[in-house]
């Protein structure tokens, strides 16, 4: 069934935030109460932020995937609960009812179990954008297995780090997908991941664009033909209210990406109405979110959180400007889209290529805009308003995490007053401070914490707990460190100015410098090298690589090439530097400690903004880097 959003004006937003701190249980209770329970809860919430003993509806039991499907189908079982639109323009689409959906997920949950996946099993996807993919994710939440997605983006040594972390017992993936013109081969990846992946007993292969792969016969199996005389009869397992219900990896200020673990039904609870509350859905209407399944977004806000709500989502397997750059707006007025969710970068990239390809397409059905990923700059955000909502969708700039689960501040449609890159006031149940470095409660401008749990919050890291409370608990005891720097203005709206920790958002993407540093070091010729963040026109920021060697490059632009590659080889393409430039040392203090703070400086072309440099070893190095800078 539909759920109407609980919020309809600003008073009652003003009246449930109110609620949502003073009475957390009752608040959280009414919620839960309109989602299918097979034992109800017995206690709403427990545990805090010193003793990371926390728990929502504990002693409940439910399914993600009964709610997201099957308590539909008396009353939305016709209505389309998927649509896909190819990469191909020219490929016809698919449209999956809720119907429909139920029936591929129940025979997906029993390839699984064929295959000997159980509750509590890790699943690994590394897939295209199609449906299979929210398949695979349905099915794994429906008989209790743990799904881990990762982004097909990931190189195969990201991938195996990821596989041999969580112990995944499978991969689904796909033979290969097109990205605009190129062809991105997943099964080669996986292969190549797979040499050193005990754990790995089993690989189901999606055909995809039929292209030639290697065949593993002990190992791989075709996603068709495991379907094969497989009966659509499946009951969903009951899971309790903290069983795991996926891992999703996230860069962090150390060189190893962390397994974040999210649980079952406070995620459920939350996704969900953040969804519904923050995009004020209508009944029937359709809703796209451009964010790959890969990403916290497209499980939060491309499959989850819609199919909670009974409301039909897009998924888009291509790129922004393939064919040409008018794809998303034709997208939108081929389906008549009425929500359209994407990331600053794409609005940024789109907007240079001239409003022509925007204003020939109609987008008079848009009626909501959101943003998500990074903070949005006053430009970008202007031509949004303008050129795609026509100055009458207003624009949900939302900003959260990985570990948030959901959104944690953003605008609520056609209710919150709106203000230019300020993701303005939090949601219900979201209790927001700034900080100082000292941990001092500051006013206007600080460090963002969250004082209080909310019910999507991140339980643990997998494997490493000790790692959980270290990265986001121990810089301020008792609250969440969000890494993200804030400012508050006189109306209490709050804006957020960028990570002030080692992680660096490009294009929406958290990117760890430390990770990247490795990378660059496995060169044979690396030594030591400093990745920071620089302004960067389309991406938000960019990576600039400072990089000492054991003996000069014979070919600078061809060293640069290698670190690149190698880059790209361990981690990903979109992890690449933009710039690589060789130095002979870096500015460091007495201690040895790298001023990050003067290199961000060099490389956004501040170098009248320097500061104190008196505290380097050796100040004169940064004469020396000021000669060879390339932006």
């Amino acid at each position: 069934m539909f759920q109407k959003p609980e919020i309809d004006s600003w008073e009652s937003y003003l009246n449930a935030y109110k609620r949502s701190l003073s009475n957390s249980d009752e608040f959280w209770a009414e919620v839960a109460e309109t989602f299918d329970w097979t034992k109800k809860w017995e206690k709403v919430s427990e545990g805090d932020f010193t003793d990371l003993e926390i728990k929502w509806f504990d002693g409940g039991e439910t399914n993600l995937a009964t709610n997201c499907i099957d308590r539909h189908l008396k009353d939305l079982g016709n209505k389309p609960a998927i649509i896909w639109e190819s990469n191909d323009p020219n490929e016809e689409s698919r449209t999956l009812t809720f119907k429909e959906l139920h029936f591929e997920v129940c025979r997906f949950s029993n390839v699984l179990i064929k295959n000997g996946i159980k509750k509590g099993d890790r699943v690994c996807l590394y897939m295209p954008m199609t449906p299979e993919a929210a398949i695979a994710m349905l099915s794994c939440a429906r008989i209790g297995a743990i799904h881990s997605v990762v982004f097909g983006g990931f190189s195969a040594q990201a991938l195996r780090d990821r596989i041999n972390d969580s112990q995944c017992k499978i991969v689904l993936t796909a033979d290969s997908t097109m990205r605009g013109l190129k062809e991105v081969r997943l099964k080669d990846v996986v292969d190549e991941a797979l040499k050193d992946t005990p754990s790995i007993e089993r690989v189901i292969v999606q055909k995809r664009t039929g292209n030639k792969i290697d065949w593993n016969s002990d190992r791989d199996r075709w996603w068709d033909e495991e379907h094969q005389g497989i009966s659509s009869d499946n009951d969903a397992v009951a899971m309790k209210s903290e069983d795991p219900l996926f891992l999703l990896y996230t860069s962090g200020s150390t060189g190893k990406p962390k397994g974040l673990m999210h649980t079952t039904a406070g995620y459920m609870v939350y996704a969900a109405y953040t969804f519904r509350n923050v995009f004020q859905p209508k009944e029937g209407e359709l809703y796209w979110c451009s964010a790959d399944v890969g990403w916290i977004t497209g499980h939060s806000y491309l499959v989850y959180g819609p199919l909670l709500n009974g409301i039909t989502t897009l998924m888009f397997e291509g790129v922004p400007n393939y064919p040409t750059p008018s794809r998303f707006w034709e997208v939108i007025d081929k389906y008549k889209v009425n929500i359209f969710y994407t990331a600053p970068t794409a609005i940024r990239a789109l907007e240079q290529s001239g409003v022509e390809f925007v204003r020939k397409n109609d987008l008079s059905s848009l009626r909501v805009l959101g943003t998500v990923g990074e903070p949005i700059n006053h430009e970008a955000w202007e031509w949004y308003n303008k050129e795609v909502g026509k100055e009458k969708c207003p624009i949900v700039d939302t900003w959260w995490q990985t570990e948030t689960g959901g959104m944690m501040i953003s605008p609520l449609a056609g209710i919150t007053e709106l203000k230019p890159t300020f993701a303005t006031y939090p949601l219900p149940g979201v209790d927001p401070v700034l900080v100082n470095d000292k941990g001092q409660e500051v006013e206007n401008d600080g460090n963002l914490c969250i004082r209080l749990p909310w019910p999507a919050v991140a339980r643990t890291t997998w494997g490493d707990p000790n790692r959980y409370r270290e990265v986001y608990f121990s810089t301020y005891p008792g609250m969440y460190f969000t890494g993200d720097g804030c400012r508050k203005n006189e109306k209490g709206m709050y804006r957020i100015t960028g990570r002030v920790d080692d992680v660096i958002n490009v294009s929406g993407h958290r990117i760890s410098t430390a990770e990247v540093e490795s990378a660059i070091n496995e060169h044979g010729n690396a030594i030591e090298s400093a990745v920071i963040g620089f302004p960067h026109p389309i991406k938000g920021e960019g990576l600039y690589a400072f990089v000492i060697t054991q003996s000069p490059p014979v070919d600078a632009s061809i060293f640069e090439k290698e670190v690149k590659s190698k880059v790209s080889e361990l981690i990903g393409a979109f992890a690449r530097p933009d710039h690589v430039q060789v130095v002979e040392g870096l500015p460091k203090t007495r201690s040895g400690k790298i001023m990050r703070r003067i290199l961000r400086k060099i490389a956004a072309g501040q170098i009248d903004q320097l500061g104190d440099t008196s505290t380097l070893l050796d100040p004169s190095i940064i004469n020396r880097i000021l000669s060879g800078v390339k932006v």
